[in-house]
């Protein structure tokens, strides 16, 4: 599940101290002294590593172990905002309390168990503890050729609502919302997780809303081709602007693409984009659809998030009736599985192991009785999945 990797995101260069990689069997102590005993190294970045972990033993740490230590040089700043995040809106009791009183199978934020400083060869290290989690949807969505099924989408767009409402409520904004940010679960894989805060921001303390203003030093912050126009004018980030974000990601998981992404190299010209668009949301889904597949309650959400004001409240329950209702529309209900098996146009994931399902029908079927869907193309699917 590495979540530390080298970002698609347009951020401004900054010097950090590169991630010194710890052998298996060290033992990290957390501010509550508790010892933690690294495993392998499973992600590796410029600034840091992921590995994982245990609670300390006289065992080493198995391939099938429940947590992560992610490790950065303590003078960094992205963990240190992480973990001032996770410190705050993530502990276990936090969530648990959440998911009863808003009636939530799951909530897709990462467990907080740990954290602390180790120290090692006269240097210093910030660690923090959390779930393990699986692959990430950046990787699912590369390997069914960028594109991801309308249901599967709405399902997506519900789960990560969650997320945002509950990080919002906690005073927190996120700020960078793709699809390599978002991990399954490690042992249920139709759950999916929001990861790495190192942009988040704390838009509310103590519940006094930070004002509009715009740094130019901070524009652009996050993934060029999803942030923000908010962002783009050097704001902070915004709970409209994560939603806004979202809004982004959800079209082009359906499109497999963003009218922008033919000149990412022109920072003024994805936000002139973005402007142009989102002033004309009827003519944006016409640019990434055709009139016949376009998705009219992506249009409804975009439309809603567009007319938010800087500091206002969203309205997250008639966000989540859009996507139900859209679900509703091609025939599905909110069954919370994520149906990345097969792709609903019959094509074929990159590489996947593969059953072919032809010679079986052929011994029951004849022609007349081949499904539509079959007769043009032959259909696969994963020898590991269902259909």
């Amino acid at each position: 599940m590495p979540n530390i990797k080298k970002s698609t995101g347009k951020r401004g260069p900054r010097k950090r101290k590169l991630a010194e990689e710890f052998p298996p069997g060290e033992v990290f102590t957390d501010l509550l002294k508790k010892k933690w005993k690294l495993g392998p190294v499973i992600g590796k970045g410029g600034f840091g590593c992921l590995y994982l972990a245990d609670v300390n033993s006289s065992e080493s740490v198995t391939s099938d172990a429940p947590y992560v230590i992610k490790v950065e040089p303590s003078d960094n700043g992205p963990l240190f905002t992480e973990l001032s995040f996770y410190m705050r809106a993530a502990k276990p009791e936090l969530i648990k309390k959440w998911i009863s009183s808003h009636k939530l199978k799951y909530l897709g934020v990462p467990k907080y168990w740990g954290s602390g400083l180790h120290q090692k060869n006269g240097k210093s290290y910030r660690f923090m503890v959390m779930d393990r989690l699986g692959k990430d949807l950046q990787k699912i969505f590369e390997e069914q050729g960028k594109r991801f099924s309308r249901k599967t989408v709405l399902q997506l767009g519900l789960r990560i609502l969650n997320v945002l409402e509950y990080i919002h409520e906690h005073e927190y904004v996120h700020g960078d919302i793709k699809a390599s940010n978002l991990l399954l679960g490690h042992e249920i894989p139709n759950q999916v997780y929001l990861v790495d805060y190192g942009l988040a921001f704390r838009y509310s303390p103590e519940g006094n809303h930070k004002d509009y203003k715009e740094n130019p030093k901070r524009c652009h912050d996050g993934t060029l081709e999803f942030t923000s126009i908010d962002a783009h004018k050097g704001a902070t980030p915004s709970r409209r602007g994560d939603l806004e974000i979202l809004g982004y990601c959800m079209i082009c998981w359906l499109s497999g693409s963003l009218p922008w992404e033919d000149n990412l190299k022109n920072p003024d010209y994805v936000k002139e984009s973005k402007i142009r668009y989102t002033d004309n949301i009827s003519g944006f889904m016409l640019k990434c659809f055709t009139k016949e597949d376009k998705p009219d309650e992506i249009s409804r959400y975009m439309e809603k998030v567009m007319t938010l004001s800087y500091t206002e409240k969203p309205p997250y329950q008639e966000l989540r009736e859009i996507f139900l209702q859209g679900l509703q529309d091609i025939g599905h209900k909110d069954d919370g599985i994520l149906d990345f098996e097969v792709l609903l146009n019959g094509d074929v994931p990159a590489k996947p192991k593969l059953s072919f399902i032809y010679l079986s029908l052929s011994r029951i079927l004849t022609p007349n009785m081949w499904p539509i869907c079959l007769k043009p193309r032959l259909v696969f699917i994963h020898e590991e999945g269902n259909l």
